[in-house]
This record gives structure tokens, sequence and C-alpha cells, in this order.
């Protein structure tokens, strides 16, 4: 058994017999004075009865289940057989199971037992329990799994461990202090003990991760009905200091031995299991599956590939041309690939969120910003550059100094840079997005906000932030021409961009039709593989250099 250091003062310490049982009455834990008197009797995992001979097992137990059962403390009387001296034992209850203070004295009144018993409780249950939430601690939490792990028994009849970790925890740690986070983690720590079940036993395990260990139930029906029913109890607020706070929970289920017959192999499953759990939009439950194993195993050697694809060189830029109708090239998009030398082409969808993730995003957006600017200085003056912009980069605080510095160094003037950010980026700091913005603004840098309309749409987006473009996403573009509620939105989107003196600019332009409905409609701008596919950097002079004449119409293109 692993201590806690006042806990194991105490039993190194003090004069009284003192010995710990768990729920099965085998011997865990005991004082160094009554290991010296009884020897080889107090060797871990002997029973209580082969301990204190003087009792039946029946008798003993029946008076440790009775202890057990309501944590009252039980007094016994030895009897005086050859060798074994006459005296009492108190029996009292612990959340984890029984302990025992021995008396030599016949005829003692129990009081300084009772009071050195609540003593020991009271030690016992600092040692193995979580100070905040009243719940188990993590020292018990490890424990118990390596018990429960060792009765594993028929397939039917497995232990099931649940990792949970509570949803958007951190920013109202960060937003509201740490006294309402507590706050918070202890009313979370009263949900999940009120989804618990008879054999369930919840704990703390760190921060704001709990878990609950299931054991001797049927599987997996116990444990999926017991993590939704955590699930569920999340989805009301939290009403601290009359602010209702909506914090939910994600749940990983991984069963013995199944999964993992050591703990520590058993928790790695439970992990990722709420690892895909998180991934697939939070607030539910997973159990782990081998396939899962892969996919972190992928993801793992992509993120440490993609520590080395800079330096490597292999990250690079492609460029999808902007056209302003009829056929005019206005400038170049710059599209961010990665070509892994084993795999092969990675789509950004997977590894822009890895480098997001990890950090990387300000190295390489810096990497591609400037890498774009200084192809664009191959181009004709009047042509410009768009690059995006992730979340993490532009919330990073160095944005501003960033682009300033790249495009001092490269000699691009400022107008011929459009960068563009999603609806994603205006959700948090807005104070702070907007000075982000507006600074940009002041350096000439053009704005444009991308695939409006497909996340969190504001029209407050539009009146408070300084943009020049409007980027229409390709989902509202696709049945463009057969939607009547397409257009509908369409062509109310570009009255009131073009209302606000923002340009309009539509994506994923596909077929001759949609290009020749959006040129009727006055969009400013069209960009789709329609009108010029992603293209190599040493295409882009050639695509930019073609003679009006060569530059056809859409609805040239769809009679050649």
């Amino acid at each position: 058994m692993v201590r806690d250091a006042r806990l194991a003062g105490f039993l190194a310490n003090t004069t009284d017999l003192v010995s710990f049982y768990d729920h099965d009455f085998r011997l865990t834990d005991c004082s160094a004075r009554v290991k010296s008197i009884r020897g080889n009797a107090m060797a871990p995992g002997a029973t209580a009865w082969e301990i204190y001979p003087n009792f039946g097992e029946n008798e003993l137990r029946a008076a440790m289940q009775l202890a057990a059962r309501d944590g009252s403390s039980t007094k016994i009387r030895l009897k005086a057989l050859p060798g074994q001296p006459a005296g009492t034992i108190f029996c009292f209850g612990m959340a984890d199971g029984v302990g025992i203070i021995e008396s030599a004295e016949v005829g003692h009144d129990g009081r300084a037992a009772a009071e050195e018993a609540g003593r020991v409780k009271l030690l016992q249950h600092q040692a193995t329990h979580d100070a905040l939430t009243g719940l188990q601690n993590r020292r018990r939490f490890s424990e118990r799994l390596d018990e429960v792990l060792a009765e594993s028994g028929d397939s039917r009849d497995r232990s099931a461990l649940l990792q949970i970790d509570l949803d958007d925890f951190k920013s109202v740690n960060d937003t509201l202090g740490h006294g309402t986070g507590d706050t918070l983690l202890q009313l979370a720590a009263n949900r999940i003990r009120g989804a618990l079940q008879d054999g369930d036993a919840a704990y703390r395990y760190a921060g704001d991760e709990f878990a609950v260990i299931q054991g001797g139930k049927q599987q997996p029906g116990a444990a999926e009905r017991l993590a939704q029913a955590i699930v569920d109890a999340f989805k009301a607020p939290f009403i601290i200091n009359d602010i209702p706070l909506f914090v939910g929970a994600s749940v990983g289920i991984a069963f013995g031995p199944q999964h993992g017959v050591e703990s520590e192999e058993l928790m790695k499953a439970a992990d990722i299991a709420l690892y895909a759990a998180k991934r697939d939009g939070r607030g539910c439950a997973r159990t782990f599956n081998r396939s899962m194993m892969l996919l972190l195993e992928q993801r793992e050697n992509l993120r440490r590939s993609l520590r080395m694809a800079l330096e490597r060189q292999e990250l690079y830029l492609e460029y999808q041309p902007l056209i302003r109708p009829p056929s005019t090239v206005v400038g170049f998009e710059a599209l961010l690939r990665w070509h892994h030398p084993e795999v092969g082409l990675i789509p950004p969808n997977v590894f822009i969120p890895i480098a997001e993730a990890d950090g990387l995003m300000d190295d390489i957006g810096r990497w591609v910003l400037e890498e774009a600017c200084r192809q664009a200085m191959t181009w004709p003056s009047s042509l410009s550059i768009a690059v995006n912009l992730s979340p993490a980069q532009f919330l990073s605080g160095s944005l501003t100094d960033t682009v300033a510095q790249i495009i001092d160094k490269v000699g691009i003037r400022a107008d011929r840079v459009e960068l563009e950010i999603t609806e994603t980026v205006l959700l948090e700091q807005t104070v702070d997005n907007l000075d982000t913005l507006n600074t940009l603004n002041v350096l000439g840098i053009r704005i444009s906000l991308d695939d409006f309309g497909t996340h969190y749409s504001s029209l407050s987006y539009l009146k408070n932030f300084p943009f020049d473009t409007l980027k229409i996403d390709q989902y509202f573009i696709k049945d463009l021409v057969a939607d009547r509620k397409s257009q509908a939105i369409v062509r109310s989107v570009m009255s009131l961009a073009h209302g606000l003196g923002i340009s309009v600019t539509a994506e994923g332009v596909e077929t001759a039709g949609q290009a020749q409905w959006l040129v009727e409609e006055g969009c400013d701008c069209l960009q789709g593989n329609f009108l010029g596919r992603p293209m190599g950097a040493d295409a882009t002079g050639e695509f930019a250099d073609r003679s009006p004449a060569e530059q056809k119409t859409p609805q040239e293109q769809d009679r050649t």
C-alpha cells in the first residue's frame, strides 16, 4: 500500500496496535508496534481471522461487515487461547475497508479506543481522498484499479474504467478565477456521484480529470449506461454566483482484461477513447477499440514528422487564381501543401490542426506569408496575394509585428497583401481582435472574411470589423444553379456586402452555370477549379501573363 506521509508517520510512531483491511477483510497495512508483537501473522493479504484466531471466521466476518456497512465502531472481546492473550478489538468502518485497534486491557470501556479510531479514520480519509471534492484520490484510484484487474473473471463480468474530462473548464477557470473553478469542480464531483450505482467508485484523478471504476458487472452494458448518465448529468448549466455556466463531460471507456491486463495499459486505452470523444465533438462517450490506437499512432507519427517538415523543405505552396469577371486575373490565393516523403500528399485539414495544437503555426505561418510575398514579387505589380491565417496564428499576439517585418523585408506593397481569417477567430477576445485588425488596416493590409455563413455568422462582425472582402463559402455555391434558397442567400449576402462597401468573392466555382449566374448577379470575384486549379509557383507567371484575348469568359469556356 502506498501511504500518505502523515499516515505513514502515524503508523511508524503510534503505540497503538492498528491494522487496516480491504473489503475482503485482508490486511493492507498496520502500525509498526502491532507488527512487532504479532510478527509473521501480519503478512499483507492475511485475513483478519488468521491474524486473530481467537474468533471463528464467521463471528469476526459478521462484526467487520457491520462496521463496514454503517461506518460504526464495534467492540469484540478476545478469548484467551494458549499463546494468545485475552483482550478487546475495536472494528471501525472506512471508505475502503475496515480498521482494527487492539487492546490488551480486559474490560476496557472503549472510549480511548473510539477516540483513536476517529483519529485514524480521519488520517486514512485524508490519505485516500481529495480535499476539494471529497472523492477518492489518485493514490486510491491506482490501488483499486490494480485490485479490480486482479479480480476480473469471465468475459461478461469484466472491470471497466471510465476516464472523464470536463469540456471548457479551462476557459471558466481563466475568465472567472480559481475560486469559481474550485466550486465548479465540487459541483461536477456531485453530479458524477449522483450517476453512480452500487459497486461504482469515483475518483478525482487530476485537475478537471475524473475516473470511475466498475467491478463485478456485466459489460459493456453497465459502463455504457453509466457513461451516458454522466454525459446527460452535465447538460444542465452550473449556477455559480447567479451565473449559468455550461461545462460538458467527455468520457472514454476501456475494459479489463480485454483492453489491458495492467493498470497503465488500461488507463492508456481509456485515455485514447477519451481523446476520440473529444475529437468527435465532446460531450459524448466513446469505447476504446484498436482502430483508435492505429489512428493515434498515425497522428503521433505525423506530429513528429511535421516538426521537421519545414526544415526538410517538405512544405510548399500552390496558388489558385482569383478572377474578376469577365476574365481578368487579379491575384492568387496561397494554399499550403505537405508532401511527406513516405506517405505522400497529406491534406491540410489533417496536418494544420496538428500544427495548431503543437504551437507550430507561428513558424509555419511566417514562412507561408514570406514565401507567398516573395512569389508575388515575380508577378505584375497589379496582382494581389491572399494568405490564410489560422486562429492560433491570429491569437498569438505577435501577428502585426510579423506581418510588418515580412512586408519590409520582402519589399512588397502592403495593399497587394490580403489576409484571410475565418469567423472562428472572432469568437474570443473581441477587443484584442479588433485592435489587431485595425492595426493591419492601418498598415494597408487588406482583410478578408473567409467561409462566410458556415460557422457563427453575425452581422455585428461586418459592422465592427474592417473587412475589405467577404468570401462566400462553396457550400452555398455548389447547388446554386438549381436551388432557389442558395440563390436567395447568395444574392442577399452580395447585396449586404456591397451596401457596406465590401467586395465579394465566391469560392468553389466548379461549373460554367455557377460562374454565369454569379457574373450576372454582380459578384466581384470568382475562385474555383472551373476558372483555374491550384498550381505550382512556376505556372503562376504564365497564367498571369496571358493576354486578354486568351482569357475566355465563363460563357466562352462553356461553349468550347
